[in-house]
């Protein structure tokens, strides 16, 4: 099969890492990919929402499957135009991708159907949205970017000032474009926070190893939100019954509701759950992969990966058998540019890469890279990620982190608490 990887980050590089490990894989794509990416896929430059430059491409070099990394394509409807030309596609079609497209269209969606989820309010003028907040006396209240912004427009509002600024930033400021023209605010809700993410085909569904992700850039859980600046599998919060739980309240209750909609989804679905006293509650879901969830995840993955996005996208979902998982743990720690989630200055030469990747249960999977002449220079934000296997948790931090230590880059940064929670003691530093 000729295989076409839509992204260029980490997700995609461990996307691309995987399926080009599969016997069925003739040849890989991606675009527009990344210098690791690189190594292992022939990569385009074709942006990732280029919706008529991707489909060029896969009809030019004719390709049997193609798998999308990003929410952005999917939101714009990548799947749709793909599918009206008689092309196979891993990931759901537009109108099944607004769960993560709109914010305000999921928490309505899980307010009519009754799937758990924290009490909200939408605002489209910024006006009765600061009124509401000035008005409102449980905080703190989370503001939240009706619209995509890659992870980072969501801000938990501990007084009236810092809910009128957020406001002000998102819908007056547009911080995020139009991301922001429609605002959720949303009831804070304390506990643990995971990420539960299924293949389905909007019948059958698969549920993937939990995982933890590390959203807040700065150890303790503090500082502004990003895309993810670690990620952990599994995480020891997801017991056995709490997943049987997730999976009847939640999950399978998400996907009857969209085909109610008329919204068959097909692809992976991704919930970020927060565990309170009461049980899981729903607080964002997503249209594909985390990032960095998928590097922890496909780690621990020993079954091809291939089959199982084919037959998702073909709805032959319940033609597979379970699926077989490595038991160790796995740790994934994401390296930033100085500046990330703001700002950052690009090409800074990256040292230390070689080797890594050649000791088992331990790969650097590029996230915002490219090459210059010989070197590989960072491109963005989020820089790469080490990805670990250990006996334990605590075995698996250690590797990513010694991995790690061996990187550099001018104002390289990374948190050194990943997977802590989950031995109840610091990461190495």
């Amino acid at each position: 099969m000729r295989i076409l990887i839509v992204g260029g980050g980490g997700r995609e590089h461990a996307l691309a890492w995987k399926v080009a490990r599969s016997p069925l894989a003739e040849k890989v794509f991606c675009a527009p990919g990344n210098a690791g990416i690189a190594a292992v896929a022939q990569c385009a430059d074709v942006k990732a929402n280029d919706v008529e430059g991707l489909l060029a491409l896969a009809k030019r070099e004719r390709i049997d499957l193609t798998i999308v990394g990003p929410e952005e394509p999917l939101c714009l409807g990548l799947a749709d135009r793909l599918e009206g030309e008689g092309l196979r596609v891993f990931g759901p079609r537009r109108k099944a991708a607004e769960i993560e497209g709109s914010k305000a269209f999921c928490r309505e969606l899980l307010r009519r159907y009754r799937i758990p989820s924290p009490g909200f309010r939408v605002f489209s003028d910024p006006r009765v949205a600061m009124s509401f907040l000035e008005t409102h006396h449980a905080y703190p209240v989370v503001v939240k970017a009706s619209g995509l912004a890659g992870g980072k427009g969501v801000v938990v509002a501990r007084s009236v000032e810092e809910g009128r600024e957020a406001v002000s930033r998102l819908m007056e400021e547009k911080i995020y474009g139009e991301a922001g023209t429609t605002v959720v605010c949303e009831e804070f809700l304390e506990g643990e926070e995971v990420s539960v993410l299924a293949l389905t085909d909007g019948r059958t569904i698969v549920p993937l190893e939990p995982a933890q992700d590390h959203k807040r850039l700065l150890d303790g859980d503090e500082g502004p939100n990003t895309g993810g600046m670690g990620a952990i599998s599994p995480t020891p919060a997801v017991t056995p019954r709490m997943r049987h739980q997730i999976e009847s309240q939640i999950l399978v209750p998400a996907i009857h509701a969209l085909n109610r909609e008329g919204r068959r989804y097909r692809g992976v679905l991704y919930a970020g759950l927060m565990l309170t006293p009461s049980g899981p509650r729903v607080l964002e879901f997503n249209c594909r992969f985390g990032d960095p969830e998928a590097q922890a995840i496909l780690l621990r993955l020993e079954d091809d990966l291939l089959p199982l996005l084919l037959r998702t996208a073909e709805g032959t979902l319940e033609e597979g058998e379970g699926l077989r998982w490595d038991p160790r743990p796995s740790v994934c720690v994401v390296a930033a540019s100085e500046g990330y989630p703001g700002a950052v200055e690009t090409g800074r030469r990256i040292e230390g890469l070689e080797g890594i990747e050649a000791e088992e249960g331990r790969e650097v999977f590029h996230a915002a890279t490219a090459r210059k002449g010989e070197e590989v220079v960072t491109a963005g934000g989020r820089v790469l990620g080490v990805a670990a296997l250990g006996e334990t948790h605590a075995r698996a931090a250690a590797r990513a982190y010694e991995a790690l230590g061996r990187v550099r880059f001018e104002g390289m940064r990374y948190r050194r608490d990943i997977g802590s929670r989950a031995v109840g003691a610091p990461a190495p530093r």
